[in-house]
């Protein structure tokens, strides 16, 4: 989830925190925070296996375009549209 967070912006966040919160209640926001993440986190993998359970094969049939759409996220516009434009369809290349 904040895989792309680093030490430098979780020292900052802490320096922050001491300053907004003092250092009395800080550790108790940190617990309520990382508390409140770990509910969400739980509630949302609940959600995610029972929709599988409810849906069963239809949900693995939603899951494929979201996958591609996914693929697709990290690409650069330019990148997109190429693949969309040349996909299978070289003819204008070869001739054919």
């Amino acid at each position: 989830m904040f895989a792309n967070i680093g030490w430098g912006e979780m020292i900052l966040l802490v320096v922050v925190g001491l300053v907004v919160l003092g250092p009395e209640r800080l550790p108790g926001a940190i617990r309520w925070a990382s508390g409140s993440l770990r509910q969400a986190r739980d509630y949302l993998s609940g959600a995610t296996t029972a929709l599988r359970q409810e849906l069963g094969p239809e949900f693995e049939d939603l899951r494929e375009p979201l996958g591609e759409l996914q693929k697709l996220r990290g690409m650069t516009p330019r990148a997109a549209l190429t693949k969309h434009l040349l996909d299978g369809d070289d003819s204008w290349i070869t001739g054919d």
